[in-house]
């Protein structure tokens, strides 16, 4: 019988996975799975998921201060920051770029604003901090599942859900950064929900203000290292149960956000200036969901849409842009037998881009489908077997299939071993494919153009793990390949080299290869202590030169010690970014690695308020005092308190 999660353990492990994570060190007698979905997109325990997958708690993320999920997300197996320009960041998953990770809203699609807009981390604050349950990080492609973008991996950012009796919360945290370069923050956050007809009709609220002031450059005080943010957003999701097997959800999001800065227009005569980029994001979904004495079902449709508008106060301002991105998606999950749980499914997605750049009626559109099959195959009772395929449609390059098979074999009750192989796939962007693309690129130096011959970026990886856990000890060991292929760079066709005339295109040309392994242990130090730890070791290589691909840590890690008894709770954190490959001019250099140590605590005075404080960036590292090549800032030291008001 497969080993899916039987009604008692179910509900054991979903209260585990709400439940603080120091609290579960010091209280839990034995270490319960968490259940995830993100894997397999039914209901599974971590220990039986096959992916290499990690689950960030509504506890953790409130214990710090939280901006976006770069913030949520550092720290964790295989996770790095990088650079994406602007001082803006990315989330880097086993190496792969930023644009190689899906991002998902409760398992469905945020609009991936980096195929549009330059320099964009706009996919990366779509859901109010305070809106959160859990964040699930499936670590290795997963476009089987969920088609385009999953190339390295899937962040499935899960929503708070109503229950029968009304509660909620709200959180205020600010704090100040060392010296006088700015960078202060304050966010307050709101969460409510609750029953407006007992056990048939249910609402969950939320709402969040955040603020960051700009961080001046230390080169130059007329500009700014990173940008000045404002933000509000707010969610409501409106739950119907017509009967114990039916669930109906109509949600909407909306949010608005300003970020502005001041830069330097390079050229013959430079000069400063303030640029503002004003980013509004909506999302409306319907969604159905049936269990039924045959299955499981799951219906959905969604529209997801981010407008960007730039002005500057000299010099010309971006065009403005709005990605749009129409998704119905399908899925059955059906029991054949006691061996095989089988899901298909199906999805049509409208992606549309309105820019001025990349045509010339200002419109670009792409319709894809997709269908899916996956067989969650149990062989005995300690071995099981996913296998699965999906295939997507795209008007432009045809039909692309994503396969995978991935096994877990249960040693022992402490014991288990994880492998498999899969691919992932990222489709060319509206901009990339368009033959009336043309935008200007490198401060005036060329023009950058599209060519509608592109074919798919290709993911094929492997990984194998191991994993002991017993109690609260446990360890794991992970080695994983990804071989990409077609990788699409801009290559020049034209005046190479001559400023104002040069002409690029894209092209696939790039092959790189990005082998690892991914260590991970917990161990209790005593009844109210315990230690955490995780260490990554990359070779990422350019197939091409056999060089270092630039800006990925050879080694990066994390630990820390958490400690609580009674409504006392403190943890010391430390995040290890190891030494990076950057350009500098025609040749590479090799920037040194560098420690973060922080410190949080929380206080709960009643069962209704807390108080938090801590301090980031313990040490005032400030990397531009170690060179001006790193790909992003790191904040100074960040001093900062908050309370938390429950009811």
């Amino acid at each position: 019988m497969i080993r899916f999660p039987d009604a008692g353990r179910l509900s054991c492990a979903v209260l585990l996975a709400l439940a603080p994570p120091l609290a579960v060190a010091a209280a839990a007698p034995s270490q319960l799975d968490p259940v995830v979905v993100t894997a397999t997109a039914t209901d599974r325990l971590a220990s039986d998921a096959p992916a290499s997958i990690s689950v960030i708690t509504r506890e953790q993320i409130q214990l710090r201060p939280v901006l976006d999920l770069a913030d949520a997300l550092r720290g964790s197996p295989g996770v790095t920051v990088a650079g994406v320009g602007f001082g803006r960041r990315g989330i880097r998953i086993r190496g792969m770029d930023p644009g190689y990770t899906l991002v998902l809203l409760d398992g469905q699609r945020v609009s991936a604003s980096a195929d549009a807009i330059a320099h964009s981390d706009f996919d990366l604050g779509w859901l109010p901090a305070a809106a959160i349950e859990r964040i699930e990080v499936v670590r290795g492609p997963m476009s089987s599942l969920y088609g385009s973008e999953a190339l390295g991996g899937v962040v499935n950012v899960i929503s708070r859900r109503a229950t029968d009796d009304w509660q909620g919360n709200l959180i205020y945290n600010g704090g100040v950064v060392a010296g006088d370069r700015g960078g202060n923050s304050t966010q307050a956050g709101l969460y409510a929900g609750g029953a407006l007809v007992p056990g048939v009709l249910g609402l969950s609220v939320f709402a969040e203000h955040r603020q960051k002031d700009a961080t001046r450059d230390p080169t130059d005080e007329r500009l700014d290292e990173q940008e000045a943010r404002r933000a509000n957003t707010g969610r409501a999701v409106l739950t119907w149960t017509p009967d114990a097997r039916q669930r109906i959800d109509l949600s909407h999001l909306q949010g608005s956000e300003q970020r502005r800065r001041h830069a330097l227009q390079a050229g013959t005569t430079p000069y400063v200036y303030e640029t503002v980029d004003d980013i509004q994001r909506r999302q409306t979904t319907l969604s159905h969901q049936g269990d039924w004495a045959w299955g499981q079902t799951r219906v959905s449709a969604y529209r997801a849409q981010l407008d960007r508008d730039n002005r500057r106060d000299r010099g010309e301002a971006t065009r403005p842009q709005q990605l749009t991105d129409q998704i119905v998606d399908a899925r059955a999950t059906v029991s054949l037998g006691t061996h095989h749980r089988v899901s298909v499914g199906g999805e049509w997605r409208r992606q549309e881009l309105d820019d001025a750049s990349g045509a010339r009626s200002g419109h670009l559109q792409a319709d894809q489908t997709a269908v899916f099959v996956q067989d969650e195959i149990q062989l005995n009772d300690s071995l099981s077997l996913v296998v699965g395929n999906r295939s997507d449609r795209h008007p432009e390059f045809g039909w692309h299939h994503s396969p995978r098979a991935y096994a877990v074999w249960h040693a022992n009750e402490a014991f288990t071993i994880k492998g498999g192989i899969g691919s992932g796939f990222k489709a060319p962007s509206l901009k990339q494919l368009s033959p009336e693309y043309s935008a200007v690129g490198g401060g005036g130096r060329f023009t950058i153009v599209g060519n509608p011959q592109l074919k798919p970026e290709q993911n094929s990886s492997a990984e194998l793990s191991a994993a002991w856990q017993r109690d609260r000890w446990s360890l794991q060991a992970t080695a994983f390949q990804n071989d990409l292929k077609e990788l699409i760079q801009t290559t020049c066709v034209r005046a190479c080299g001559v400023r104002g005339r040069e002409l690029r295109n894209y092209t696939n040309v790039a092959r790189a290869r990005i082998r690892g392994v991914e260590l991970a242990a917990t161990a209790p130090i005593s009844e109210h202590l315990t230690a955490e730890a995780n260490w990554s070791w990359l070779d990422p290589r350019d197939r091409q030169t056999d060089r270092w691909l630039l800006e990925r840590p050879r080694r990066s890690g994390a630990t820390a010690l958490n400690w609580q008894r009674g409504p006392l709770q403190a943890a010391v954190r430390g995040e290890y970014i190891g030494p990076q490959q950057q350009a500098a001019g025609a040749a590479q250099t090799t920037l040194p690695g560098y420690w973060l140590w922080s410190l949080d605590a929380r206080w709960r005075i009643t069962d209704t308020v807390s108080v938090l404080a801590g301090v980031d960036n313990l040490a005032n590292k400030r990397l531009d005092e170690s060179g001006a090549l790193y790909p992003y800032p790191e904040t100074g030291r960040y001093v900062h308190a908050g309370i938390e008001l429950g009811f």
